[in-house]
């Protein structure tokens, strides 16, 4: 079957009437050999794109989304604290008459704040990762309201009921809009990557583990491709870095990752300019990519951008915050924690004999060995020998995917029935508040390796060691069993390099829902 029967045919395009609009100054062998190369969803979208008179991106989307959600979150909070706090009749609607004018004022914070900015770029981000800058709104909004309104000598109380309830309406609004947005088809990014080596696809591998981000991605552009991984599926070489803008109009296009490529860096650089005529995002992996964290600043030398790198330590007080959220983040854990404790310690005895914790040696921060608790979840006759062996395997690169693209050390005969729930869940890493509280640990960190593991370490692997080990971290929210032993590692440097409070209150926000997706998946 043709490409142009395969677009009429697709699922969710079943009129018969409508026919591709051919691109009068178009290849037609180009366009034919690149509709053969692509998958149905990429036809649909294609079919999608070319039936709009003018398409909508998925910024333009987002932009006017979030905003219906944020002017929606600040009315029902108006409501909610007047109605909470007595107010009705003229006097409401006086009231929410003035709010309303107001709009335009919260709408210029927010866009400075870069409330609508982000989406676009950032495919993982999130509503929490809004939640500093929704507080700093809201707050700076409720107080101009207030005294442009005189309620701090009237009502004291709606103006602090108004700020409460506007920070849920607004983070609702938010979370809402993106859960909806992100189940549409109009969110969806046709992409492209230049360069098919070794570093080319393993973003492509990235992108199709995470159908979440909303990237459709369609194939690579290279001239001097490497053997393609089979972990990739469908996609294919589209062309040469010379045909990219063709390629870019044919298949409508959105996206553009440059992952390094053989080709001319000149070629490639005059390619990317002629890309900005399109209205294309173009996402650059830089060639220092692995020690280049989201820390890293970008300023100028006359015209001549510099890369800045933030010192990989991190400093005596933020430790001593560090310390602060993990005494009271652990205490109150555990307290609420505590009759889990009680059942599962009855059900991993009842289950199969032996102690209800399992005790292994780990390194810590510098290294320093500890003993990590864990709830038992295998049988006492369980070795450590299948580990050993699946590290080395998956660091030498042999390591297989599951049948769900898993990277995961499959040991079902050795799990006790009890304890292959506790490890879906993660359940089984509560006990390990007690090492936080000892200070063996922290609440946010890098996975407490074994001390076989580091036989295999890169150099560079050992900078995971100046931050303290964590019962939750970048890579166990950001990728998981997605990652092998190796990328895991490396993103554990990376968490180490770019280590902020921010960002550990970020990755404690993400861990129950990233748990319960891992769960879904298990």
């Amino acid at each position: 079957m043709g490409p142009a029967a395969r677009l009429g045919l697709h699922e969710g395009i079943r009129d018969r009437d409508v026919r591709v609009r051919p691109f009068p100054d178009a290849d037609g062998a180009l366009e034919e050999r690149l509709l053969q190369s692509v998958d149905d969803k990429t036809l649909a979208l294609i079919q999608r794109r070319r039936q709009s008179k003018r398409p909508k991106d998925r910024g333009w989307l987002l932009r006017r989304l979030l905003l219906a959600g944020d002017l929606l979150g600040l009315c029902c909070g108006y409501l909610l604290a007047a109605g909470a706090s007595g107010t009705g009749g003229s006097g409401l609607w006086k009231g929410f008459s003035i709010f309303v004018a107001s709009f335009p004022a919260w709408v210029v914070g927010a866009k400075l704040l870069g409330l609508y900015d982000e989406d676009e770029a950032e495919a993982d981000h999130t509503t929490l990762d809004d939640l500093g800058r929704i507080f700093l709104l809201v707050t700076t909004g409720a107080f101009a309201l207030a005294v442009v309104t005189s309620y701090t000598s009237r009502d004291t109380k709606q103006v602090i009921l108004f700020w409460a309830f506007a920070i849920v309406g607004v983070a609702g609004g938010r979370a809402t809009v993106r859960f909806v947005s992100r189940r549409t088809v109009a969110y969806l990014q046709n992409a492209v990557i230049v360069g098919a080596g070794d570093i080319g696809q393993f973003v492509g591998r990235k992108i199709l583990q995470h159908p979440e981000y909303g990237i459709n991605l369609v194939g690579f552009v290279d001239a001097e491709p490497k053997e393609r991984q089979p972990t990739l599926g469908h996609l294919t070489v589209l062309g040469t870095p010379d045909e990219l803008p063709e390629i870019v109009r044919l298949l409508h296009i959105e996206r553009a990752i440059i992952a390094f490529s053989r080709d001319d860096p000149r070629e490639l650089l005059a390619i990317v300019r002629l890309l900005r005529q399109f209205n294309v995002q173009i996402e650059i992996v830089p060639r220092l990519f692995g020690v280049v964290g989201p820390n890293a600043e970008v300023h100028a030398l006359e015209a001549l951008p510099l890369v800045s790198l933030p010192s990989a330590r991190i400093g005596r007080s933020s430790m001593l915050l560090k310390r602060l959220l993990d005494v009271v983040g652990a205490t109150v854990l555990l307290v609420f924690s505590a009759p889990f404790f009680a059942v599962f310690a009855w059900k991993i005895r009842r289950d199969s004999p032996g102690p209800i914790f399992f005790r292994q040696r780990r390194l810590g921060v510098n290294q320093r060995e500890f003993t990590v608790l864990k709830f038992r979840t295998m049988h006492v006759s369980a070795d450590e020998g299948p580990h050993r062996d699946y590290i080395k395997s998956t660091m030498a690169g042999h390591g297989q995917q599951r049948s769900n693209g898993l990277f995961k050390l499959e040991r079902t005969e050795d799990m006790t029935r009890f304890g292959g729930w506790l490890r879906r869940t993660s359940l089984d890493e509560l006990p390990q508040l007690i090492n936080v509280l000892r200070g063996d640990m922290s609440l946010v960190g890098p996975r407490p390796c074994l001390p076989y593991e580091i036989e295999h370490f890169a150099p560079h692997h050992f900078e995971r060691f100046l931050v303290p080990a964590g019962m939750t971290g970048l890579w166990q929210v950001r990728a998981r069993a997605h990652s092998d032993f190796g990328e895991a590692l490396d993103i554990d440097v990376l968490y180490a390099r770019s280590w902020s409070l921010g960002l550990d209150l970020q990755l404690l926000l993400r861990t129950p829902l990233q748990l319960l997706r891992s769960t879904a998946t298990a």
